[in-house]
């Protein structure tokens, strides 16, 4: 399953260091990030909890820049 959620980051370096901080994340098949579009595509793994890994997801991605946004 994919699914958008708007962010809020700075710069597109830091943008890419969420894409990674994502990718990284247990449950996270694949993430995207468009630092213009302001916008994450996150494709989970099956059978994963999608509120519960967005939350890790956020989590890890404020540990890389931890001003960044992500509606849950």
């Amino acid at each position: 399953m994919k699914k958008s959620y708007k962010i809020e980051v700075d710069c597109a370096n830091c943008a890419r260091k969420m894409e990674d901080a994502a990718k990284n994340t247990e449950g996270v098949r694949d993430a995207v990030v468009n630092f213009m579009a302001l916008k994450m595509t996150v494709e989970f793994e099956e059978g994963a909890d999608v509120r519960a890994t967005m939350e890790k997801v956020l989590k890890n991605c404020r540990k890389v820049e931890s001003d960044c946004e992500i509606e849950i």
